[in-house]
This record gives C-alpha cells, structure tokens and sequence, in this order.
C-alpha cells in the first residue's frame, strides 16, 4: 500500500524554504519544491501555485531576494536567495519549531486514561 501524501501544517513551508534556500544557495520556485519533495522522499508534494505564494510573501517581509538568471534549461527564471534578515528569522522560526514539536511529543506520550 502507498504512504499517503502529507499536508504541510501552516507555517512550516516558510521554515521549509528558508532552510532549503540557507542549505542549497539561490534556487528557482520549481527547485526549491522539487528539493523539499525530495528530502521528504516524496512524502511531502508542494503544488507551485503554493510555493509561489510562500516566496512572495518571503519577499515582502524581506526575508529572501530574487534575482533573475538563466536555468538549467536555458530558460529565464527568478532564483531566490536568503537574505541576512532571512537568516535571523531562520534561526528563530527553527527555535520555534523545536520547541512546538517537543511540546507535541510530549503530549503525544501522555497515558490515556481509560
């Protein structure tokens, strides 16, 4: 039986992007969703019309900075690149993240009364 594709949880694609964008260097829209499919092993499926929201909303907070140049085939496109605000809110949206996800562990672990 396949695994079922999973939903993003509201918030995590920004963290998602940032990470990716810190990691990889500037990547096209196209790349950055295939790159997180991929590290989910295609667990996670980010539709474009999705990720090309995410990164105009991380533009207008400042957070990454386009720039056109030339993809691997050849084609114009608009890669994005981290920008030193980005980096500030990678680390706190990480710290966030750990803390929220150990919370939820934790709850997860508690004994069902019965």
């Amino acid at each position: 039986m396949p695994e079922a594709k999973s939903d993003i949880l509201q918030g995590t694609l920004d963290l998602m992007v940032l990470k990716t964008l810190e990691a990889m260097g500037p990547l096209h829209g196209y790349g950055i969703a295939r790159r997180i499919e991929q590290l989910s092993n295609d667990a996670l499926l980010i539709n474009q019309g999705t990720i090309y929201l995410c990164l105009v909303r991380l533009m207008q907070k400042g957070w990454i900075v386009p720039e056109w140049g030339t993809s691997e085939n050849n084609r114009r496109a608009r890669f994005y690149s981290i920008s030193k605000t980005g980096r500030k809110q990678l680390i706190a949206e990480t710290e966030n993240w750990e803390r929220i996800s150990g919370l939820i562990g934790k709850l997860l672990q508690l004994n069902t009364a019965k």
